[in-house]
């Protein structure tokens, strides 16, 4: 099967590495507007074509795959239904990495694409092509959305790819996965951030004159909570902008939730240590159980 990534970044990458680690059966062309990964990946043998235009990516191609941040396969998905039509091939199938849906797929229906949402549930905060690894999908989901049901052998096309990259296939719907994918990764990601804003200060203004004294204690607790906000920054940016909706009601949630700890925390006598181990263990119990 030929496979031509339109970006090739972190995912994009990793798919390239598992592919060619998966062995035969595979041909993978790779293009971004600089070329500087695609041509690395071509030396050292990774992909077998390291084109200067989308146009030499998608000759031949048997699968598409949008490789870019959210408004980048956005702004690609609509070329593909546009001025790049004529240069897919008439089977060809376009799949995506990104990490909410729901517009992918409305553009998709618009522009009469043969569409097949993806979405490879792994990363890390390190981006580009140098971060790639050929596991990074190993026994991960990787989440399949599918533009039209009837069409399964577009879908079973994205879930071979799946496959060969060792992740496991998911099948959903774009409002179960943006709902979901809002709940355990975007919503975190704005917590990170808002978490850096409160304790830090934005760096739009001074930092707050408590944060050198702060930052000096700070260990693995403070790592751990802002690990996102130390990823990428236009990726961040892109994944906020089309899941807005879905955010913003987990946001009303949380938000709800912080207005009882501060109802616990600001009672006249003082907070009540029993229930607040209680609540301590509630949530602790909730992680421990299965789903």
């Amino acid at each position: 099967m030929r496979v031509a990534l339109l970006g090739f970044g972190l995912i994009g990458g990793s798919i390239a590495r598992a592919l060619r680690a998966s062995g035969t059966g595979w041909s993978v062309a790779a293009w971004t507007p600089t070329s500087s990964g695609p041509l690395a990946a071509l030396a050292d043998g990774t992909i077998d074509a390291a084109t200067a235009t989308i146009e030499e990516t998608l000759d031949g191609a048997d699968l598409v795959v949008l490789a870019a941040p959210p408004l980048a396969c956005l702004d690609l998905l609509g070329r593909l239904g546009g001025s790049l039509r004529d240069r897919l091939a008439e089977d060809a199938v376009v799949t995506d990495v990104a990490s909410t849906k729901g517009r992918l797929l409305d553009l998709a229906g618009k522009r009469g694409l043969r569409f097949v949402g993806g979405h490879p549930m792994a990363g890390r905060e390190t981006s580009g092509w140098e971060a790639s690894t050929e596991d990074l999908f190993v026994d991960r989901p990787w989440v399949i959305v599918p533009a039209d049901l009837r069409d399964m052998a577009a879908r079973e096309r994205v879930e071979r790819l799946a496959r060969a990259c060792r992740a496991e296939p998911l099948l959903m719907t774009a409002a179960e996965h943006d709902a979901a994918v809002a709940a355990v990764s975007h919503l975190p990601l704005v917590v990170a951030a808002a978490l850096v804003e409160a304790v830090a200060g934005s760096t739009d203004g001074p930092a707050r004159p408590d944060w050198p004294a702060a930052a000096t204690l700070a260990a693995s607790g403070w790592q751990g909570a802002t690990r996102l906000a130390r990823g990428d920054v236009e990726m961040g940016a892109g994944i906020i902008a089309t899941n807005a909706p879905a955010i913003a009601a987990r946001l009303r949630d949380l938000r709800t939730v912080i207005d009882a700890w501060l109802a616990q925390l600001e009672r006249g006598d003082g907070p009540d240590p029993t229930a607040l181990a209680s609540r301590l263990a509630a949530a602790r119990r909730r992680l421990e159980e299965d789903p």
